[in-house]
């Protein structure tokens, strides 16, 4: 469909120029921004919750991800599961050895 209509919103320039830097770190256009703020709101009948730029640890993580470090993959959901209650096993030990 095409987008003919206009909306007109008066705020700071302090305002706008801070939350298009936000934006511009999200990769998000301000009509964008609006455009998801209205379909959210169409879908949902609420209003959104808050999106947060992702601090240096998560960056990092994906960065490696996209790099293809550190993901593992499973044949199976079975195999998957094992891992994840290996996981939870070592983690409940290491938490036992530190509380003793």
């Amino acid at each position: 469909m095409y987008k003919s209509a206009f909306i007109r919103a008066r705020i700071t320039p302090e305002l706008k120029n801070e939350a298009e830097l936000v934006l511009s770190e999200l990769g998000i256009t301000p009509t964008a921004a609006v455009t998801m703020l209205y379909k959210y709101v169409v879908r949902k009948h609420e209003w959104p919750l808050i999106m947060k730029i992702p601090n240096a640890k998560t960056k990092k993580a994906f960065e490696k991800t996209d790099q293809g470090i550190g993901i593992t993959s499973f044949s199976s959901k079975e195999n998957f599961f094992k891992h994840l209650d290996k996981l939870q096993m070592e983690a409940e030990q290491k938490l036992a050895k530190e509380n003793k």
